[in-house]
Parts: structure tokens; C-alpha cells; sequence
């Protein structure tokens, strides 16, 4: 019982520790991260955390590891309810919107933050958003390949070209939300793929106007 609940504190300490440092990375960058930010800002000891890292590399791709539970569960998991096809695309195109307008992470997309940050400097962080990257791009072009073999859309549509419109549309809406406005921005990056979704679905009215 008594090593039962101490590995039950342990692993609240660190779930407290990764939601607090995913928080910081948004503002402060991945970079900037460090054992005695967390602590300072969570009010414990530096000494206390070097039990779950021994580095400041090991907490960056802790972090990581976090933002991307943390995705899967608030963007993906929800969007997994829609139908399959055009409408699960879209879902997680909106679902995702829906994330950055919650503000559940104070500097917008943790990801796409990393990456820019990230891009020119090789190494084991960097290698482990590539990673994280294809693997998001490649779910976005399984949903639209599911799409076009459902007969969502119409033939000769491109499942890659679908998926880096969507992707675009997500990232530049998150950067540009601080400066332009977040209605306007995540409005018009509602409305400029629920367009071009229509465009190319064999039936158009399979996809409700976003509210």
C-alpha cells in the first residue's frame, strides 16, 4: 500500500510538472525550458525533479511526449466520433480550432512553436518533432484518403494536397490570431476549408455550415 501510493504521488508530481512545462514552452519556447523554471514556477525543489529527469534534453522530449497525449486527447480523440470520411476531416480541422481557442495552452500551439524554433538545429529534439510532424501529416492524409475511397470526394482528388491545406490553414490561423484578431483569423480558417471541402465532395450538403 505504502509503495502504492507513493508511486501514485510520483506520477501525479510528474503530470503536474510536464502540464506546467508544456505551458511554459508555449511562451518561454522549448529551449528556454528548464528543471528550475518548472520548479520555481511550480514552487518546489530543483532536486525533486531530477528523480523523473536528469537533464534538461530529457524533460524537452518529455514534454513533447505530454503535448502529444494531451493533442490526442482534446483535438483528436473527440473528432474520432464524427462519421468517417469528409466529415471526420473536418471535424478534425474544427476540433483542433476549437483547442486554440480555448486557450488551454497560453502561447497557442505548442507544435507549431517547437517546430519553428526547432527547424536549423539537428539533434535529438529536433529529430523527435520530425517525427511527431509526419506522424500528424500522415493522419491528416489517412482521413482524406478515407475520404476519396468512401466516395466523400470526387475522383483525382489529392488525400497529401487536402492534408497540407488544412495543416496550413491550422498553423498560420494559430501565429497570426495574436496580432490579427482570433475571430477574425480562426473565422476565416473555418471558412477557407469548409470551401474547399465542398468543392471537391461529390455531395456538398454532407458538410453543415460552421457556426
Amino acid at each position: 500500500m505504502g509503495t502504492d501510493g507513493r508511486l501514485l504521488r510520483g506520477e501525479r508530481t510528474r503530470t503536474a510538472v510536464l502540464d506546467r512545462a508544456l505551458q511554459l514552452a508555449t511562451t518561454a519556447g522549448l529551449d528556454g525550458l528548464s528543471l528550475s523554471q518548472v520548479a520555481d514556477s511550480l514552487g518546489v525543489s530543483k532536486s525533486g525533479l531530477f528523480a523523473h529527469w536528469r537533464s534538461k534534453e530529457e524533460l524537452q522530449l518529455a514534454v513533447i511526449a505530454h503535448a502529444r497525449a494531451q493533442w490526442t486527447e482534446l483535438v483528436i480523440g473527440p473528432a474520432l466520433e464524427a462519421p468517417r470520411g469528409v466529415r471526420r476531416l473536418w471535424a478534425v480541422h474544427n476540433q483542433r480550432l476549437d483547442f486554440y481557442e480555448s486557450k488551454t495552452l497560453p502561447g497557442g500551439c505548442f507544435f507549431a512553436n517547437a517546430h519553428f524554433e526547432f527547424n536549423a538545429r539537428p539533434g535529438a529534439v529536433r529529430d523527435r518533432l520530425a517525427v511527431e510532424l509526419r506522424d500528424w501529416m500522415g493522419f491528416l492524409t489517412s482521413l482524406a484518403t478515407d475520404a476519396v475511397a468512401l466516395g466523400d470526394f470526387r475522383p483525382g482528388t489529392d488525400p497529401a494536397g487536402i492534408a497540407y491545406e488544412a495543416e496550413s490553414l491550422g498553423v498560420c490561423a494559430v501565429m497570426q490570431a495574436p496580432v490579427l484578431g482570433a475571430d477574425v483569423t480562426f473565422r476565416h480558417a473555418r471558412r477557407a476549408l469548409f470551401d474547399h471541402l465542398r468543392a471537391v465532395t461529390t455531395d456538398p450538403t454532407i458538410l453543415p455550415e460552421p457556426t
